[in-house]
């Protein structure tokens, strides 16, 4: 267990130093997880004093945000991970350096926001990669515990209580924790918000001695069956981890990397869009030169305007200015429909006065405006002058005192019969073109 106690003091306490205003420098180990805490305490220090604080309350609360990225470059190195759950909780820094990386500092810029006075502090973080002799042990195991997130797993109590099940269970000389990997990086699915469920991570250890037979107890037949069937398989040393870590037992990874065989792989020729190694990321000036936008609102405004007035016009000209007229219409149109079209709204006309005083005449719409046989126009039974306002709208049985009677044709062999036809008078002037119009039918 002292053992344990002192890896995690060397990879989380080291990387904690002064808080001077000046560059960082820490000292992990190549294959040994490195843990950076970017402490919001520290930070603080950096912004001035808050005038408001005294009005809205202590300030020491402020919500504050991290971006870090290697210098020279928009993001980190691709071993080094960043999270922070909440504006209001501590950043972490994480990773496992790799081997490329010793004997060159790596310089990380931190920049601070104070997300309420909107102010920012800049410091560098630099990373001191050592070669480790140790580097790579033998043998690796890679767990995967349900009921952890990555920030709570990367608690320096957190992990050296889980080294310390595992130094247990494997009995080694030398253990160290390799690297942390959230199961959400590994294609895994944020859980619901529900039963306080968690994410998951992934941690893997190296030692230096073989597995333990409790470890290898997965790798039997029956376990590998329970797994195939979606069951939790039987391990004897589960109840060293339970307490604290639920631990799925058939996703763990047991590598002897003394047998693994190496296959070295010609690297591809990388496209014009990768960056070769040597060169670095040269962003674009600050003192960026004046732009004159005239051109492009010349092109984007201008001309199509000019082109939607010359269609206006040409529009308003072909509308306006070429119509036949009234006169030139009537010339080329038949006197039968233009004298229809007068009828139509003749009688538009007089229905619309009706509406207004119902004691009027019949409408004309009810008279033929053309002869049945011959096609002549019939002309109106009034005058347009003829004084019609004490007419009946309907007229009844009451209304007529005389009758004339009409023969009607019955079929040939048959006697003819006469019907009464009533003779209307309207104002003492008797409609006898009705009975004329009717009998030369």
């Amino acid at each position: 267990m002292d053992t344990v106690g002192v890896v995690v003091w060397l990879c989380v306490v080291v990387t904690i130093l002064s808080r001077s205003h000046g560059d960082r420098n820490v000292y992990p180990s190549a294959g040994v997880l490195f843990v950076h805490v970017l402490e919001r305490e520290y930070f603080k220090g950096e912004f001035a004093p808050y005038m408001k604080a005294v009005h809205t309350g202590d300030s020491s609360n402020d919500p504050i945000t991290f971006n870090t990225n290697l210098r020279g470059y928009p993001d980190r190195p691709g071993w080094l991970r960043y999270i922070q759950r909440t504006p209001h909780s501590d950043g972490v820094l994480y990773g496992s350096p790799t081997a490329e990386y010793v004997g060159r500092p790596t310089v990380i810029e931190i920049t601070a926001y104070n997300r309420r006075t909107f102010e920012t502090a800049r410091n560098n973080l630099v990373i001191n990669i050592m070669g480790n002799e140790e580097f790579p042990l033998p043998f690796q195991a890679e767990f995967y515990i349900k009921n952890m997130n990555v920030e709570e797993m990367l608690a320096s109590e957190v992990l050296g209580d889980f080294l310390g099940a595992v130094k247990n269970v494997w009995q080694p000389d030398r253990l160290n924790a390799i690297n942390i990997t959230s199961a959400l990086d590994r294609g895994g699915r944020v859980p619901l918000p529900i039963n306080d469920l968690k994410e998951g991570v992934y941690v893997m250890v190296g030692a230096d001695v073989p597995f333990s037979s409790c470890l290898r107890e997965v790798e039997t037949p029956q376990n590998q069956l329970r797994c195939s069937q979606e069951m939790e398989p039987s391990i004897s040393c589960d109840k060293k981890f339970r307490a604290q870590f639920d631990i799925d037992w058939c996703k763990i990874n047991l590598v002897d990397i003394t047998k693994v065989v190496t296959v070295y792989r010609e690297r591809p020729n990388p496209g014009p869009g990768v960056l070769p190694d040597m060169w670095g990321y040269d962003p674009p000036s600050e003192a960026m030169e004046s732009r004159d936008y005239f051109s492009d609102f010349v092109v984007t405004l201008a001309v199509p305007s000019a082109v939607a007035m010359v269609l206006f016009a040409v529009l308003g000209y072909a509308m306006c200015c070429r119509r036949e007229g009234v006169e030139k219409r009537n010339m080329q149109t038949p006197d039968v429909q233009l004298v229809h079209h007068s009828s139509i709204q003749k009688s538009t006309k007089e229905l619309r006065s009706m509406s207004k005083n119902r004691e009027i005449s019949w409408p004309l719409s009810t008279l033929p405006v053309f002869h049945p046989v011959s096609g002549e126009v019939v002309p109106p039974l009034h005058p347009d002058n003829y004084e019609t306002t004490s007419m009946p709208l309907m007229q009844t049985q009451t209304n007529l005192q005389n009758q004339v009677q009409i023969p009607q044709q019955q079929p040939p062999g048959e006697n003819y019969c006469m019907s009464t036809f009533r003779r209307l008078e309207v104002n003492g002037i008797p409609e006898e073109r009705k009975v004329a119009e009717a009998l030369n039918l």
